[in-house]
């Protein structure tokens, strides 16, 4: 598999060959509730079960991260369209750090 570097206009890497995690429709948003119950941040998980920790539990991302993660095989992999593209456009509008959400009202 040839890995040819190209690079985005704000100096981000992409590397085609590479499966995007956040192009996979197994990517999944979830709220991750703060200690104190009143608010959340928002976090990313495989829904193919595929990102484990050393000891065998799920392993969640950040999500403003999740651009930046890739593997360069994934037997699960379901890609939703143009790579490239996408992770171009979710750099452009993921905030740059964790965002804190209160706990809806009831």
């Amino acid at each position: 598999m040839d890995e040819m570097l190209e690079t985005f206009e704000n100096n981000e890497e992409f590397y085609s060959g590479k499966i995007y995690c956040a192009n996979c429709i197994h990517c999944k948003l979830v709220p991750f509730w703060q200690e104190n119950g009143q608010s959340y941040v928002l976090r990313v998980r495989c829904a193919a079960g595929k990102w484990k920790k050393k000891l065998g539990k799920e392993k969640y991302y950040k999500y403003f991260t999740i651009f930046r993660r890739y593997l360069d095989e994934c037997d699960a992999y379901e890609d939703m369209g143009d790579a490239k593209e996408f992770i171009r456009e979710l750099r452009s509008i993921l905030p740059g750090k964790d965002e804190i959400f209160p706990a809806p009202e009831e």
